[in-house]
């Protein structure tokens, strides 16, 4: 199978599909790995790497299209990148259409491009392979970015999170105790911050109960509580996932109003929405803006501001799906991986996830149906 790499926008996205390593990976199973010239430089690595794994570096991204049966990327396609999808073409990246716009998802089924989206690949017992590494990995780079717009010099309130003697902590609320949650957690615990997390899950309460051995404070998540805890937070995280779906606000813009002057919002779930009324998404040139005395910090690829260790860590978990559409096709693919075709938004034409066909008021076909009477 012919497969081809775009090059991301480098202001918005520093990550790049496919490793040198991995697509060795590929040229092994006798598969053709296109990459566009200069995709990998933001993660370090370069056209000469990519050529020696066996890569054909192409010059622009019409040729990416042309040449490939499947493409891959990382970012959301952009309305330019939708229109120039082949018909019939595999698309991989993060598409989050719960929150696209219904023309571009009209686009996938005019052409239909089977778009599988790395947010809503899962496995049986609920796991999500290819997000959970981006939500450690952002997990731990909020506390970072905590410290630094913290200091005085950045707006903040001019307070080291871990404190000192004598001088209190930074009060970190998280919403959501998932993989980023924890994550975040014990980043902000390693430095010394006081913690507290909010879930609606007792289970994954008690689990981190267990896991820091009760050093954070959790809660229950309710109106009163979010209320409660956002009002004296120093930094208010949110890790909200609804897998598949937008994200439900759970901080209204009065309770923001409510918050100290000069704390810091850092809202991981904007790439689904966002789970705070007042969050809008920026980008890594431009990653804040104030409102109602808080800076915000609402940029949707945190894990680019590491670019070479999430690549790693991304194309380590979408090799093996990459893999099994190259080495069986898409039909065959789809019918063997069941993590793999739960990620299929659009296929031959019909939207197969039922919450996007809710959402846009489009016609839902299950994709096993679709599959019994395709050929291999």
């Amino acid at each position: 199978m012919n497969i081809g790499v775009l090059k991301e926008n480098p202001q918005r996205e520093g990550r790049v599909a496919i490793t040198p390593a991995n697509t060795r990976a590929l040229v092994l199973r006798n598969h053709k790995v296109f990459v566009q010239s200069g995709a990998g430089e933001i993660s370090r690595f370069y056209d000469e790497d990519y050529l020696k794994e066996g890569a054909t570096i192409v010059y622009n991204d019409d040729e990416i299209y042309g040449r490939s049966d499947l493409v891959v990327k990382i970012a959301p396609p952009t309305a330019e990148e939708y229109n120039r999808m082949l018909p019939n073409q595999i698309f991989m990246a993060a598409f989050h259409l719960a929150i696209a716009r219904k023309e571009w998802v009209q686009t996938l089924l005019k052409k239909k491009v089977t778009a599988i989206g790395y947010e809503v690949i899962e496995e049986d017992d609920g796991s999500l392979p290819i997000v959970m590494p981006m939500s450690e990995i952002a997990g731990q780079i909020c506390i970072q970015v905590a410290c630094q717009y913290l200091q005085s010099d950045y707006g903040g309130r001019g307070i080291l999170l871990g404190g000192i003697a004598g001088v209190p902590p930074a009060n970190v609320v998280i919403l959501g105790g998932g993989r980023a949650g924890t994550s975040a957690a014990r980043a902000a615990i390693g430095l010394g911050a006081q913690v507290i997390v909010i879930d609606h899950n007792l289970k994954k309460l008690q689990r981190i109960n267990e896991l820091f051995n009760k050093r954070v404070i959790t809660t229950i998540s309710n109106r009163y509580n979010i209320e409660k805890a956002v009002k004296f937070a120093d930094v208010l995280i949110g890790a909200v996932l609804v897998h598949g779906q937008r994200t439900p606000i759970l901080v209204t813009r009065e309770m923001v109003r409510s918050m100290r002057p000069n704390s810091l919002i850092i809202d991981l779930s904007i790439d689904q929405g966002g789970c705070i009324e007042t969050s809008r998404p920026t980008t890594i040139s431009h990653p804040t803006y104030v409102e109602d005395n808080v800076t915000h910090y609402c940029v949707p690829n945190m894990p680019t501001k590491v670019a070479r260790t999430a690549t790693y860590a991304f194309s380590n978990a979408s090799l093996p799906f990459i893999q099994e559409i190259a080495d069986f096709g898409i039909v065959e693919a789809l019918r063997r991986n069941r993590a793999l075709a739960r990620g299929v938004y659009t296929f031959n034409g019909v939207c197969t996830n039922p919450n996007i066909t809710e959402g846009f008021g489009l016609e839902y076909k299950p994709l096993a149906s679709l599959l019994e009477n395709q050929n291999p």
